[in-house]
């Protein structure tokens, strides 16, 4: 687990020390928190570039600039070595998954992005791909961060669910939405199938499904300051911006769902992922 600055470190410390779980426990989620918001560090600059690009003038379009901006900031993580070659190779993947489907759903009118760049395709700024390489970007930080271990994982149904899921997204605008039914599935899929993470050298675990649904509510929290900002916008926050349906959180959930089977078929080529020891 990265090390936290020395500010935080020594309350933290002073914490642990101190007598009563209600003082342990707020050092744990210090230390559980700042885990988490350096795992975040990607989608962190994005944001900051699109808080900025929303205020300063800027001397080219602004998909245009936050194109420039993510490709910097990528260089950046590798030249720092927070993120290896290869991990920024797999982070390329979901980049280059989520422009298909950006693709896809923009031309299906789901949202839409309206201001003008020369680095756009069908409708679609390049720079769009970095929204999800930042999701990728998250599951593989925290993966090591956290030192994550998977505990009763079945790969392969895990896998054809999350097909399924990924499917679904494309097919719902004629076919009947199945998310409910595959939400379910999730859940039967990773029934007794646990996460787990270390903080401050001590173990936990969750249970897997519990996890993706949490990462779906802040992604959700995420993508209401994503859309506030101007990253994109859905038909209803055309005119003036208004709250993100909180039934989108259920989707995130899902989408997480096929983010992490694409980097436990990154991690093992075998498709299964490191197994806590005995």
């Amino acid at each position: 687990m990265e090390s936290m600055p020395a500010a935080l470190e020594r309350p933290v410390r002073w914490m642990e020390a101190r007598r009563g779980p209600l003082w342990r426990v707020a050092a744990w989620l210090l230390r559980f928190g700042w885990a988490q918001a350096w795992a975040c560090a990607f989608a962190v600059c994005l944001f900051v570039g699109l808080a900025l690009s929303s205020l300063l003038p800027l001397p080219l379009a602004r998909y245009d600039a936050m194109l420039l901006y993510a490709v910097a900031v990528t260089a950046v993580f590798w030249w720092l070595r927070l993120e290896s070659g290869r991990e920024i190779a797999a982070i390329l993947g979901f980049h280059v998954v989520g422009l298909v489907f950006e693709l896809f759903k923009v031309h299906m009118g789901s949202w839409s992005y309206p201001e003008p760049a020369l680095t756009k395709i069908a409708g679609v700024p390049l720079y769009s791909g970095f929204l999800y390489a930042a999701v990728g970007s998250y599951v593989v930080r925290a993966w090591k961060l956290l030192d994550l271990r998977l505990e009763g994982y079945r790969p392969w149904a895990t896998a054809l669910v999350a097909a399924a899921i990924y499917v679904n997204f494309l097919t719902h605008h004629w076919l009947p939405d199945a998310r409910v039914v595959l939400a379910v599935a999730v859940v039967v899929v990773t029934w007794g199938s646990w996460v787990g993470f270390r903080v401050a050298e001590r173990r936990h675990r969750m249970p897997l499904a519990v996890s993706f649904a949490l990462i779906g509510f802040f992604l959700w929290v995420a993508e209401n300051v994503a859309t506030l900002l101007g990253a994109w916008s859905y038909p209803d926050q055309l005119q003036s911006w208004t709250m993100v349906h909180p039934a989108k959180a259920g989707a995130w959930a899902l989408l997480v769902t096929v983010s992490f089977v694409l980097v436990v078929c990154w991690k093992r080529p075998d498709g299964t992922a490191r197994q806590a020891p005995a």
